[in-house]
């Protein structure tokens, strides 16, 4: 029976010189230097150097190395040693070896960049081997910890809200019909109802999970199924949650400059590593700045991703764009001065990563913006009795996670930042 791990390797330090440790992982590359030989063992955290000596290494251990393949799964109970020669001053003399799991040759090279994304992404899980990958995702796991925390220190209460919905949260928008016993149903594209919902009781709410869009998307930034931070808060407006937005950006890109070094040892140079005061552009001035660099865009259009980079030489890489005309956003965004809206969106590295507003709080003035937008408001019947109780003013957002990341480490596709991504031409692995 193999003991159980003690250490993950970047645990594994010239301070820890004597001690006796159990690394378990994945043999990620093999030496023979004849008296000599070396084992690098990578696990989720990174490598270290296993040694072993002639004279000192159990014959044993020398009969198993030569069995040994690539990507053969391994624990080592061994003793740490300080060296001036291994790669990070420190290394392993092993005392026993076990071999869990051999490993077939790999059918992608992941000691490369040799393999295109669609290689990759049919065998999805040997690609996640790959180091730049480990990289991506640990740090995703700490950038989605660090806005929960973020809300949970503003008081928001984490909810979770159907999957499986009667009628388009967003008017209009494509869905994914699902047969839900005798009737049809569909994925929901959002939690939008159900959260501006919950401002009447929980007052502020955040939900962190699954969205499904059925658009015929096949570009670098859009999914099918992505994940999906939404936040809702009562008795604040547009502006109140930009200014948490902001603030957890802070602290998400602070997270990413942590990691900066391992970043740089897989290629990545994110994209933004500090992040003071957030400018907010205005929709009007986004569009005379546009109209300087010589693009033809009109009062009323959607600004491109290739618009968006271009207002990087204006306003950094991270901006909000505010007040958008109201035609631009969702039935349920409050109008401001006529035409325009209590809006925004976030932009990070020209991509668009969160979009909110202030909501309609008035169940009449919500039917109005319905019935003006073409919608039938007896098909949202069971949202709109919500406003009959005491529905207070309220303000929020959405935002996409997989993009976050993607923008913020400077990665060209969005499929780089999900685990196994959903588009219009892939739903497996």
């Amino acid at each position: 029976m193999y003991p159980k791990k003690t250490h993950w390797t970047v645990e594994i330090t010239p301070e820890l010189h004597g001690r006796e440790v159990v690394v378990a992982g994945w043999v990620w590359e093999l030496r023979d230097l004849g008296k000599i030989k070396f084992l690098v063992l990578r696990d989720r955290e990174g490598f270290v150097q296993i040694t072993l000596k002639a004279g000192r290494t159990p014959v044993q251990i020398f009969k198993t190395f030569s069995e040994l393949g690539r990507e053969d799964v391994v624990v080592v109970r061994g003793v740490v040693e300080a060296s001036k020669i291994a790669k990070r001053g420190v290394e392993i003399f092993p005392l026993e070896l076990w071999v869990l799991n051999k490993a077939k040759p790999l059918p992608l090279d992941i000691w490369s960049e040799a393999a295109d994304l669609a290689t990759r992404l049919r065998w999805r899980s040997v690609d996640l081997k790959r180091p730049r990958n480990l990289a991506v995702f640990s740090l995703a796991s700490r950038i989605l910890k660090e806005m929960r925390n973020a809300l949970d220190e503003e008081r928001f209460v984490e909810v979770f809200t159907p999957k499986i919905i009667v009628t388009s949260t967003e008017g209009g928008a494509e869905l994914f019909p699902v047969l839900y016993f005798e009737r049809v149903a569909y994925l929901s594209q959002s939690p939008q109802l159900y959260k501006e919902q919950l401002t009447a009781s929980l007052e502020r709410v955040f939900e962190i999970g699954p969205a499904y869009r059925a658009e015929k998307h096949n570009t670098d930034y859009h999914l099918n199924e992505f994940i999906s931070v939404d936040a809702e808060a009562a008795f604040m407006d547009y502006n109140d949650i930009m200014n948490i937005l902001e603030k957890m950006m802070r602290r998400v890109v602070a997270v990413v400059s942590e990691e900066g070094g391992r970043l740089a040892e897989v290629g990545i140079t994110p994209a933004v590593t500090e992040l003071q005061k957030i400018p907010r552009v205005e929709y009007d001035e986004a569009i005379d700045k546009l109209r300087q660099l010589g693009y033809a865009v009109n009062w009323g259009d959607d600004l491109s991703v290739e618009m968006q980079k271009a207002l990087m030489k204006f306003y950094g890489p991270v901006y909000f764009i505010v007040n958008f005309p109201a035609m631009l956003r969702p039935f349920y965004t409050k109008r401001r001065e006529g035409d325009r809206s209590e809006s925004y969106d976030l932009i990070i590295n020209g991509i668009e990563i969160a979009s909110g507003a202030t909501r309609i709080h008035r169940r009449d003035e919500l039917e109005e913006e319905m019935k003006r937008r073409g919608l039938d408001p007896r098909l949202f019947e069971s949202h709109l009795a919500v406003f009959d109780y005491g529905m207070p003013p309220h303000a929020g957002f959405g935002l996409g996670f997989n993009r976050l990341v993607a923008a913020l480490l400077n990665l060209d596709n969005v499929r780089h930042a999900t685990l196994y991504p959903r588009d219009r031409y892939r739903v497996e692995p």
